[in-house]
């Protein structure tokens, strides 16, 4: 399956009707003159933001936007109709590139741009009449409408991003603490897009939470999915590293892993996130950031964050535990990735709770 969040789409206004030429035939005026009408205006191409669709994939079936043509002029001074508009519906976050400049940020519910505008319609002939030129015997063609390329790319808008390793847990935090209901299996590579989930902590103060397909390492280069999805994470506020807090046997012989390994393996794993995100762009580890270790459902996972808090203070990071399982830490957790965003900043009108 692919997710649609980059596609390019040719638009073109319509054409505006040309003009009228005729004249006036009614019997006893033998003079009648011209009458001719003017064309009308070519419809528009128009893009609006919505929260109806979170991908793109409706513009790999519509490559071309054509807007409708306005009307030729008639006789008796009858304008023609106006071309109707052609209105298309875009994830909030979608941006719009003509010739790789960014010509329209879509951020806002609601939000609307002409990628295309219509002709004009060409004048008839009885707008041409004047006291100097009493018989006017020509109207004007009617205007092409804009037409170009564009590349629509999406960003999804959240407030938090929960970003980490395949399979260590981030769909089911997803799960717990908002309504969403993202795929959630027990192999790697779950997530094939990004889910977004509105989260109300005690004070009801609402916050949009992302779940990013997981990162593996040299993600910035094109490896695994994080490349397809990097670019979902520089809108978030803040970032939630997820950590897997559950102890795992040996990869060799089967052996338990002590928790000292356990504990190098965390933290390796997490100097990996840091460092592929720095790759990818510096300014996002500027961003208020939180450490999550998932799967503390039982007292010997729990015990990580007590040993890794030093470390991580000491790079300025707080941590904590939770459990999708059995919800411990889970309120905790919501009150704290509330306090990671500046106040008034939520993106909850953007995102669709249904």
């Amino acid at each position: 399956m692919r997710f649609w969040d980059q596609v390019t789409v040719h638009v073109r206004g319509g054409k505006g009707g040309s003009g009228h030429r005729s004249w006036h035939r009614e019997a006893h005026i033998p003079r009648g003159g011209p009458d001719g009408g003017s064309g009308g205006d070519g419809g528009a191409v128009i893009f609006v933001a919505d929260n109806s669709a979170n991908t793109l994939e409706q513009f790999s079936f519509e490559r071309h936007l054509f807007a409708a043509d306005g009307e030729e002029g008639g006789t008796n001074n009858c304008t023609g109709k106006n071309g109707v508009d052609l209105i298309r519906k875009v994830p909030v976050g979608t941006q719009v590139f003509y010739k790789d400049q960014l010509v329209a940020d879509l951020s806002q519910l609601g939000a609307r741009w002409v990628a295309a505008r219509g002709g004009h319609g060409g004048k008839g002939n009885l707008f041409f009449l004047s006291a100097e030129r009493q018989a006017p015997d020509f109207s004007q063609e009617g205007q092409a409408g804009d037409e170009c390329e564009l590349r629509l790319v999406l960003k999804s808008v959240a407030d938090i991003a929960l970003v980490g390793f395949p399979n260590v847990g981030k769909s089911s935090l997803l799960a717990v603490l908002t309504a969403a209901k993202p795929k959630i299996a027990n192999y790697p590579f779950t997530t094939l897009v990004p889910n977004l989930g509105v989260a109300i902590p005690s004070s009801r103060t609402q916050f949009v939470i992302a779940d990013i397909p997981g990162l593996i390492p040299n993600a910035h280069d094109g490896r695994g999915l994080g490349i397809e999805f990097l670019r979902h994470i520089e809108r978030c506020k803040a970032l939630v590293f997820v950590l897997d807090g559950a102890l795992p046997a040996d990869e060799t012989d089967g052996a338990p892993t002590t928790i000292e390994i356990h504990k190098e393996r965390a933290l390796s794993q997490f100097a990996t996130l840091l460092d592929e995100l720095r790759q990818y762009s510096p300014a996002l580890l500027d961003r208020p950031s939180l450490v999550v270790f998932s799967k503390c459902d039982i007292e010997e996972n729990a015990e990580l964050e007590s040993l890794c808090a030093g470390e991580l203070k000491e790079i300025g990071y707080n941590c904590v535990s939770a459990s999708s399982q059995t919800g411990l830490g889970i309120a905790q957790l919501l009150e704290r990735l509330r306090d990671l965003l500046p106040e008034q900043t939520t993106s909850t009108e953007h995102v669709s709770t249904n």
